[in-house]
């Protein structure tokens, strides 16, 4: 049977998500941000982290953004093969935006276009990326994305031949010269296979897969770790004070490419971690 979602359904769920990813740190983070205090012996670091978990208080106790860049809203939606959409989903995530940065009076931040740069006032449109699945659910996977950590991400197109460990040790260096400006301790997203724009939209989609959770396949959950402690080895540390606490989670998802490619890409998210899933 065919299922109907309306509109305003979305518009309200998307609405609240915004304001409550906004304004609170993911769990899991802040649980692991309070054991790296006890675990650190840089002073700085120590303070740091501190510092996020009292900010991360505030903002939770009076409702109000954890970090003034309130972010561009990405969304991964899934939608059941099932469901009937009353409007296109573009429209009705975009107004549940708007309803949530104007009720929640968070920093509207998007631009009309790359050059005139002309402030939209709504923080629309938002980005957004669908999958058709079975069922009769949507799904929505949405993300709060600051620019500072944004700005850290790059694409880099591997020759097929080359060493695994040659691309292990310029991903680790070059996430290390770009951690100071993303806000640390970060979350590393990899992604690696398909195409150039497919494996930049696999390091976005696999920050939403648990923190503590590792890739499946053992050559992928290997790769993960020595980047981590590649990275953890650097002594960036917490807002860049050193420390060994710079990367809480590397995270890679891959896809089949062509025989002639191998494209990896890397998202970096700054500290404040904020995402929802919605299941409607």
């Amino acid at each position: 049977m065919i299922r109907t979602i309306k509109s305003d359904d979305i518009i309200n769920e998307i609405s609240r998500a915004c304001i409550e990813c906004a304004c609170n740190l993911d769990k899991k983070a802040y649980s692991i941000y309070k054991k790296c205090i006890d675990v650190e012996t840089n002073e700085n670091a120590k303070y740091v982290l501190s510092e996020l978990i009292y900010n991360a208080d505030i903002a939770s106790n009076e409702n109000i953004p954890l970090c003034q860049d309130t972010g561009m809203v990405i969304c991964f939606a899934e939608i059941g093969i099932n469901v009937h959409l009353e409007e296109p989903l573009q429209s009705s995530i975009d107004k549940g935006v708007r309803k949530g940065f104007a009720d929640g009076y968070l920093r509207k931040s998007i631009v009309n276009d790359p050059f005139n740069r002309i402030n939209t006032q709504d923080n629309t449109p938002s980005a957004i990326y669908t999958d058709i699945v079975d069922g009769s659910e949507l799904k929505i996977n949405l993300m709060l994305k600051g620019f500072g950590s944004e700005n850290m991400g790059f694409v880099k197109m591997f020759n097929p031949s080359e060493d695994v460990n040659v691309i292990i040790n310029y991903l680790s260096d070059k996430i290390i010269s770009n951690a100071v400006n993303a806000c640390p301790p970060i979350f590393v997203g990899i992604g690696i296979g398909g195409t150039m724009e497919m494996a930049a939209l696999l390091s976005k989609k696999v920050l939403f897969r648990p923190i503590d959770q590792n890739n499946k396949d053992s050559f992928y959950s290997a790769m993960e770790q020595k980047i981590k402690d590649n990275i953890n080895n650097s002594n960036v540390g917490p807002s860049g004070y050193g420390g060994k606490t710079t990367v809480i989670s590397v995270a890679i998802e891959k896809y089949p490419t062509h025989i002639a490619g191998l494209p990896v890409a890397v998202t970096i998210q700054c500290h404040a971690l904020r995402h929802k899933e919605i299941v409607i």
